[in-house]
């Protein structure tokens, strides 16, 4: 039997919302192993003088328990 656990990271990048996601994974495996998989639950983007400055994703970060 498999139990995962969920924990919710918001995460940015001034490149893309792809990116967002990925800083998240990179950050989040710092500290959280055996990340199984990323769900975004929402995307912003901040807008300065008619442009896109930065991308912000909400993820909700799947990991196994390990003993």
């Amino acid at each position: 039997m498999s139990v995962l656990k969920v924990i919710e990271i918001l995460g940015n990048s001034t490149i893309s919302f792809d990116d967002a996601v990925k800083n998240v994974v990179k950050e989040a495996s710092k500290t959280v192993k055996n990340i199984k998989s990323v769900y975004v639950k929402d995307m912003q983007a901040t807008v300065d003088n008619n442009q896109v400055t930065q991308f912000r994703v909400t993820t909700k970060v799947s990991f196994g328990i390990t003993d």
